[in-house]
């Protein structure tokens, strides 16, 4: 009896990289390509209604993070095993994925075959992680566990990159620009960082930034 295919959902905003992404994978008789998504709201519908065994996430979306993506999947169905996918290591959206229960992460510049067997090691329920990456993720684990306030543990990824956005001085429309984002979709993130951080203007935002990056001056 043939062994059955590892079942892959595809999330990324980019059509050209999903194509890409699913060409690679249906080459290989072995995994089974059951969706593609391009959005959080995307994203966790397609899980639902496809059961795959593997999710490829990227961090960055168009409504969200990739992380807030994982955290429903995962809550829906502990059993799937998501990937990251971002283009740059970055410490606070790896430490997110984790918390979130991804298996790991990917870079995009990642060499074909080195995608293919995180999958296959994802689908049998290892971990991606090498141990000095586990180390990081536990020591910040530890910090929160002993009661160090973190005010900016409480923001997501996506949040704390347009909060460095606005310590840029950058308005919502040109936030909204880089980021792929609506208008309205900036104004709400914003409005949610200025109420986890209990502040009430953008430049007291800017200001909180600023003391946290360089808390000698």
């Amino acid at each position: 009896m043939a062994e059955e295919p590892i079942r892959v959902l595809i999330v990324d905003d980019h059509e050209v990289v999903r194509m890409g992404l699913r060409t690679l994978l249906e080459r290989r008789p072995h995994f089974l390509v059951v969706g593609e998504a391009g959005s959080v709201a995307e994203a966790i519908q397609a899980a639902r209604r496809t059961k795959p065994h593997v999710v490829i996430m990227d961090v960055r979306l168009p409504d969200g993070s990739g992380v807030e993506a994982c955290r429903d999947i995962k809550q829906d169905d502990p059993q799937v095993q998501v990937i990251m996918l971002t283009a740059f290591a970055d410490d606070d959206a790896l430490f997110g994925s984790i918390m979130a229960g991804a298996a790991g992460y990917i870079l995009k510049q990642a060499r074909s075959q080195a995608l293919v067997e995180a999958i296959e090691r994802a689908a049998r329920g290892e971990s991606l992680l090498d141990p000095s990456v586990t180390a990081q993720v536990l020591q910040r684990l530890r910090q929160l566990a002993s009661g160090q306030k973190d005010e900016m543990a409480s923001l997501s990824p996506q949040e704390r990159r347009i909060l460095a956005l606005i310590a840029d001085g950058k308005t919502n429309r040109e936030i909204a620009a880089e980021l792929y984002l609506s208008e309205k979709t900036v104004k709400n993130y914003v409005s949610s960082i200025l109420s986890k951080l209990q502040l009430k203007r953008r430049s007291q935002a800017a200001a909180f930034l600023a003391r946290r990056l360089h808390p000698e001056r």
